[in-house]
């Protein structure tokens, strides 16, 4: 058979599977010129390059009308990205009762609150104890669709909303929302220092060059710098902290972290971005048991706003501070009292 034949049968084989549905992405300028992986990789960030590879000489990946089947294809500014994400990968992704919180749910999506400590994606150490894991458990349908639904991502310690979707159009319809900007995300973030007013930060991110599990702000133009947006007003001052609301307008990897770290501002508790041990003085024995058992980044993703995607109908949910980020809160307060 010929290969333009192949070709076709498994486009119309997966054109016709109820199972499968393909992503469409337009290239943005800050992507221009980079590899077909690499371009994948912005898109899939979860998954290895090797599996992305594989997806393009699988001839899973289509840029305009021409399947391209060469991972280090350069890709322009403009172009059209069709990927058909069949994700061999999610057979090995075990069904596995892990305890997560669902805010809401109806026929097309789920918004999950999710709990500090739980990894969203399977990854290195933690293959059997993710939100993927649970949502397999209780969802074993969502085995079928990309990223087992799940549509944007939460670090491991930061709690809060984040939303996963149910059927396969609902989640290239979600996918499409995220990457035109259009979702509502808003965050509290405990910082240290006073800040006097809110402002915006539109400052470029990146890998960092020595340090490769950080992020860093990146302002020399590189092509591996990608925008990053962060909008943050005053929600309430301390003497020695600023209680934060945020709003992303894009949404890399760490952004709100390595935004406020760079601004001197880093947020409570942060491993990775804070100073240690960055204490007030005439701490109490009270509160600093409470301030040195927080380990973990003060930062909650309390409102998320999106259109439903099979109605159309604006919807937002909020939640409240967890538990220990309450308990965090009201010793500062008590401190500031005395």
């Amino acid at each position: 058979m010929e290969k333009s034949s192949i070709i076709n049968q498994r486009q119309a084989q997966v054109d016709s599977s109820p199972e499968v549905l393909a992503q469409e992405f337009v290239i943005p300028e800050e992507l221009s010129g980079e590899r077909l992986d690499q371009v994948l990789l912005h898109y899939f960030p979860e998954l290895s390059r090797s599996r992305l590879q594989s997806w393009i000489k699988n001839q899973q990946v289509k840029v305009g009308n021409e399947i391209i089947i060469k991972p280090k294809h350069k890709i322009l500014e403009g172009n059209q990205l069709l990927v058909v994400p069949i994700m061999q990968d999610q057979g090995e992704w075990q069904a596995v009762d892990i305890d997560f919180d669902i805010h809401y749910q109806d026929d097309d999506l789920m918004i999950v609150n999710k709990r500090a400590g739980l990894v969203v994606h399977p990854a290195p150490g933690h293959y059997q104890d993710t939100l993927v894991n649970g949502l397999l458990f209780r969802f074993p349908e969502l085995r079928k669709l990309p990223r087992a639904g799940i549509v944007h991502r939460l670090d491991k310690d930061t709690t809060g909303l984040l939303v996963v979707a149910k059927t396969a159009e609902a989640h290239k319809h979600l996918v499409d929302q995220l990457q035109l900007r259009e979702f509502d995300r808003e965050y509290l973030a405990l910082v240290h220092h006073t800040l006097v007013a809110g402002d915006t930060i539109d400052l470029p991110i990146g890998r960092h060059p020595q340090i490769r599990k950080k992020m860093t702000v990146i302002e020399n133009g590189t092509s591996s710098a990608k925008e990053a947006i962060t909008h943050y007003r005053i929600e309430q001052k301390f003497k020695n902290f600023t209680l934060l609301r945020v709003k992303l307008e894009t949404g890399r990897t760490h952004q709100i972290r390595v935004h406020l770290s760079h601004i001197n501002h880093s947020i409570v508790g942060d491993p990775l971005y804070s100073i240690r041990n960055l204490k007030p003085r005439g701490m109490s024995d009270e509160f600093a048991e409470t301030f040195d058992s927080f380990n973990r980044q003060a930062l909650h993703a309390t409102s998320l706003g999106l259109q439903h995607p099979k109605t159309g109908e604006p919807m937002s949910w909020s939640v409240p501070l967890p538990n220990d980020f309450e308990l965090l809160i009201a010793a500062i307060q008590k401190h500031d009292a005395r």
